[in-house]
Parts: structure tokens; C-alpha cells; sequence
């Protein structure tokens, strides 16, 4: 179909929207929000892309998918290649193409939205690869997948079973090493799983990319936290010649104002690991969850963990759910996508407006959030507007539960139990940013744990290069 086309004809057909979930159904259900493309709907979207010699899509990609490769087959239907290509780069496609930002990597530097002069006219990459990738989950192919690989006889340790972790993961198995990923939790996935709301990212999604990484060959250990249940030593006394480090980012930052410590006021890690992986979402299955379903739920922040806390709120059925940002809707860090979101299921959006107290009752519980209003200033270090108070402008919002998602730090438990292993004023791990080596010999790390909070595809990107890296020295043993 597409290859029938002229550049002048491709450039007029329109970008082709989702089918999603109505607003005021799914804000009180979980099923994901979007639908997906159908076959004839990929193929058309397909049939957008110019094949342009000089890529630029791949360059925008930290993993470097062949984007107009696996185009070029959708739009021939030609879906289950598709996929076998995309996943010569990315282990997780299913995965990226509903939580990556491609809107700001390779969907920004589009060739149709350039000619265009417009950033909405770029192929829709990302759901291209996420029907592609739904598609052949739902029709695989005998064998497919499949790699014989030459066992090398060398043991990689991954700590960590994030996007990252599992990315790594997976390239030094394909490098014919014995790989094991030891995971804090009971579940694999990580942030995918603890963080990212079902209605974002299904959990069967993540259950069925891990599923792949175990046939190939990659030894899960869940329950085992590296800097408590053993020791990075320890992993090498038990015969492993590589560890790779990607514990994200996992302690939550508060704003130390007074009240914090009320009763009824939640980090957003705690909030969302509690509804993600105690399944407070399941509602009348779930109600024994510990987690406050409060009528009115207020979370600072701005960000996509803001969105999703916020969210979340009212599928556990808030009458109100409520985003407090200090700066405009303009300087928002989130994605378009889930703040047009959270907007047509009803959240509320208190801008320019910063909390200053948390207020609470005789028994210690939440009632209210003392706000006080904010005017824009000059840029600061991030390059937005500083948010300047306003004096005198302070109100009461009233609320019973309250959730911080201002961001997270490293965990310190892996890096204060292994002083070998160099950190930074933050307490992130210091690592070189194109091999992942940190300062401790056979070590690498990558992901939030160096980056700190960043995104999916970055912490993949670095599992990628931490592995090629790994495969190198464990090759010619040169440190």
C-alpha cells in the first residue's frame, strides 16, 4: 500500500487518532484508556511515513529502533517482522509504545512534522510500536523469538528488574552469559509495575515482556534486596565476573512543611505501589488494601507520577481529585498526553498556587492544605519561570488525603553498604555515561539510580550500553 505512494500523497493523509475509553467511563474503572489501532488504521498511519534517507527518527531513539524499518512493514501488514526487528533493539516494545515520551525524541525530530511545520503531523511512532507489538503478542509465530545462543560460562548479576535491568538483561543473555536479576520486590518489573498505573501500562503487558527475557535464558530472584539480603561482595564471592546496577530511583522527596507528618499524606511511590501492586484497584476484590479512599484528594506536583497519583485517586473513588503545581500549566513537566487526560476525567488543576502547610484535625488526620498563590519570576537553573509567593495570598484548600509527587532520590541501602562504589552530592551513583563503569571494579550502573528521576527509554538506553560495555570486558578482561 504505502510503497504506491508519493511523498505529496503521504503528507496529506492526516494523522490517525486512538480510539480511546469515554472520560466519565473509564475514571472509575482501570481497563487501559486507549484502545489501540486496528489493523487497517496501522497500516494508514503506516503509509504516513516519507522513509526518509537520513533517519532521524532512529537518532532520536536512546535505544536506536529501526523506526522506518518496522514503518515500512506495518504499512505492508507485514506485523509479526515488525515486531522481530523492533526487538533486535528494544526488549520491551509493548512497553515503550504506550509510557515513552516520543513526542520529545523521535517523534520531534519527524520528517512529516517538519514539513508540516507542526509537531501534532508527526507519525505516531509510539503507537505504532505499540500495536505492533500488542499485535504479535496476540499472534505469534512458531519459534519466533527464538535464539541459540553459545553459552560463554560467565555470570552477569543484575540488580534491579526495572526497565533498565531487564533491557541489560536481555542483550548479555543474547551474549550467551548466564544472567540473574535479583529484585527488592515480589514482583518483576520495577517501576513498571509498582509505579505506572494499570490503566497506563497493564500489568500483564510487563508479566509477558518478563516472560520472554526467561525463555531466552534470564534467572529471576525476587524477595532479595542487595545491601540487606546480601552484599555486592557477596555476589561476587558467589561467582558472578559483572554486576549491573539499576535500582531506579525509589526515596520519595517531600516538601518539609509543617504537617507532613499528618495522618492521611502519602509519598506518590507509597500510594502507587500500595493501589499497583496490593491491588487496592480491584475494588470490592482489593478492599482490605491499606490506602485511604478519600473524598477529596490533593497531590502536589506536576509531573507524570502527579498525573497518575491523581488519577488513581478517583478510580478509588474520590468525589474530587486535585493537582496543585506552583507554576502555569505552560511549564507542566508531564506529558501532553496524560495531562489531557487527567483533565477530561475531572481532575482539578490548581495552578500558580504552592502548599505551605498541611492541616489537620485533633487526631492527627488531614483536613485541609494552606496554599498560598504564586506569580511567575525569572527563569531558574531548569530554564521556567521561578515561582515567586504572592504575600498575604494564603487560603485553606480542604481535603482528607494528600500525596507529594515532587520527585525521588537514590535510595541509599545498595551505595551505603558498598562504600567502594562513588556517589554524588545527591547520592546517585556515579557512573561514565557512555559505558555505565562506575568506580568499583566489575561494577556498572544506569537508569535513575545515575540519572535520577528520567524515563523509561533512557533507563533502557543505558542497560544497552552498560551491556555492550560488560560484554567487553568480559571478553578481553581489561578494566
Amino acid at each position: 500500500m504505502a510503497e504506491k505512494l508519493t511523498p505529496r500523497q503521504r503528507l496529506a493523509i492526516p494523522p490517525v487518532p486512538m480510539r480511546e475509553q469515554d472520560p466519565l467511563e473509564r475514571r472509575r474503572n482501570i481497563r487501559e484508556v486507549p484502545f489501540g489501532y486496528s489493523p487497517e488504521e496501522a497500516m494508514l498511519e503506516a503509509s504516513r511515513c516519507l522513509l526518509c534517507r537520513n533517519k532521524p527518527c532512529i537518532e532520536g531513539c536512546p535505544v536506536a529502533v529501526d523506526i522506518p524499518g518496522f514503518i515500512d512493514l506495518v504499512s505492508q501488514g507485514l506485523f509479526n517482522q515488525a515486531a522481530e526487528l523492533i526487538r533486535k533493539t528494544n526488549c520491551l516494545p509493548a512497553v515503550c509504545g504506550r509510557v515513552c515520551p516520543q513526542e520529545e525524541q523521535c517523534q520531534a525530530v519527524c520528517t512529516v512534522a517538519k514539513s508540516h511545520k507542526d509537531q501534532a503531523m508527526s507519525v505516531q511512532i509510539g503507537k505504532l510500536e505499540r500495536f505492533v507489538a500488542d499485535w504479535d503478542r496476540e499472534h505469534p509465530v512458531d519459534g519466533d523469538g527464538d535464539r541459540a545462543v553459545k553459552p560463554t560460562g560467565r555470570k552477569v548479576a543484575i540488580i534491579g528488574s526495572g526497565p533498565g535491568g531487564l533491557t541489560a538483561a536481555g542483550d548479555l543473555a543474547d551474549a550467551g552469559h548466564e544472567v540473574t536479576i535479583f529484585e527488592a520486590l515480589h514482583r518483576t518489573g520495577g517501576v513498571l509495575v509498582y509505579g505506572i498505573p494499570e490503566f497506563r501500562l497493564p500489568k500483564d503487558i510487563v508479566e509477558f515482556e518478563v516472560e520472554g527475557l526467561v525463555r531466552r535464558g534470564v534467572n529471576i530472584v525476587t524477595n532479595v534486596a542487595i545491601g540487606k539480603s546480601k552484599s555486592v561482595d557477596d555476589l561476587f564471592a558467589e561467582g558472578f565476573d559483572a554486576i549491573f546496577i539499576a535500582t531506579g530511583a525509589g526515596l520519595p522527596w517531600f516538601k518539609n512543611i509543617p504537617g507532613e507528618d499528618s495522618l492521611g499524606v502519602y509519598s506518590a511511590n507509597e500510594y502507587l505501589t500500595r493501589a499497583n501492586l496490593m491491588d487496592a484497584y480491584r475494588f470490592g476484590d482489593g478492599s482490605d488494601t491499606p490506602i485511604m479512599r478519600g473524598k477529596t484528594v490533593v497531590t502536589f506536583g506536576g509531573g507524570n507520577v502527579a498525573m497518575d497519583a491523581a488519577r488513581t485517586a478517583l478510580r478509588l473513588g474520590a468525589d474530587e481529585s486535585i493537582i496543585v503545581y506552583r507554576r502555569s500549566l505552560a511549564e507542566m513537566p508531564a506529558r501532553i498526553e496524560e495531562i489531557h487526560h487527567a483533565q477530561e476525567e475531572g481532575v482539578r488543576f490548581e495552578l500558580l498556587q504552592d502548599a505551605v502547610e498541611i492541616v489537620a484535625d485533633e487526631a492527627g488526620w488531614v483536613t485541609g492544605v494552606t496554599c498560598q498563590k504564586m506569580a511567575l519570576g525569572e527563569p531558574d537553573r531548569s530554564g521556567r519561570p521561578r515561582p515567586v509567593p504572592i504575600p498575604g495570598s494564603e487560603f485553606v484548600m480542604p481535603c482528607s488525603v494528600v500525596i507529594c509527587a515532587i520527585g525521588n532520590g537514590a535510595n541509599p541501602i545498595l551505595t551505603e553498604a558498598t562504600p567502594a562504589i562513588e556517589t554524588g552530592k545527591w547520592g546517585n551513583i556515579v557512573a561514565d555515561p557512555v559505558t555505565g563503569r562506575t568506580s568499583m571494579k566489575g561494577v556498572w550502573a544506569g537508569g535513575d539510580i545515575v540519572r535520577g528521576g528520567a524515563t523509561v527509554i533512557l533507563a533502557m538506553g543505558d542497560g544497552r550500553r552498560a551491556a555492550e560495555s560488560i560484554n567487553e570486558y568480559l571478553r578481553t578482561g581489561v578494566w
